[in-house]
């Protein structure tokens, strides 16, 4: 989908997310796709609009990193998005934020031009069930399959948490 197209999607939809990790090749294009899968799954697709982003722009417009597509792939995900960096003006376009971890947290707040910006603001843990445990979503990148595992079992766990959160604002 082409960004004239992306923008046209959020204007549409009832509500719209934005998964944010570093650099936007692991963690925050996991989490889109997941979520993407659970809303098609839902029947909420034309409801509900999934985007990701990363706090650097090392990655702009490179695929996802291929281990995580080969983790998704094999649970029966397409990771197939296009890494892009968050700017301020996302604020004016998502009502929910999702950032992996507390450095993302920071970075995405320093570009909030009001308290309803940061209000947008959420870590992906705060919607685990499962692994309430964990207070963020460690970046694989430098791991090996363990590490990537355990993105996935976390992603999909608080995943499932934020989508009963929106169905309940969706009623």
């Amino acid at each position: 989908m082409n960004s004239t197209n992306k923008e046209n999607d959020l204007r549409t939809k009832d509500i719209n997310l934005l998964f944010v990790c570093l650099g936007n090749i692991c963690r925050s294009p996991a989490a889109e796709g997941i979520m993407k899968k659970m809303i098609e799954d839902e029947g909420l697709s034309d409801r509900i609009s999934v985007d990701s982003a990363g706090t650097s722009n090392w990655n702009e417009g490179n695929t996802p990193d291929e281990r995580m597509r080969v983790h998704g792939k094999k649970r029966g995900y397409d990771f197939c998005s296009v890494a892009r960096t968050f700017r301020s003006s996302d604020f004016d376009k998502f009502d929910y934020i999702i950032v992996m971890d507390n450095n993302n947290y920071m970075n995405v707040k320093k570009l909030a031009k009001s308290d309803e910006d940061v209000s947008k603001i959420h870590r992906m843990t705060d919607f685990s069930k499962k692994f309430a445990d964990h207070d963020h979503v460690p970046d694989p990148y430098y791991g090996g399959d363990d590490g990537f595992n355990l993105v996935m079992n976390l992603l999909e766990d608080a995943n499932k948490g934020l989508l009963e959160e929106i169905k309940k604002k969706l009623k």
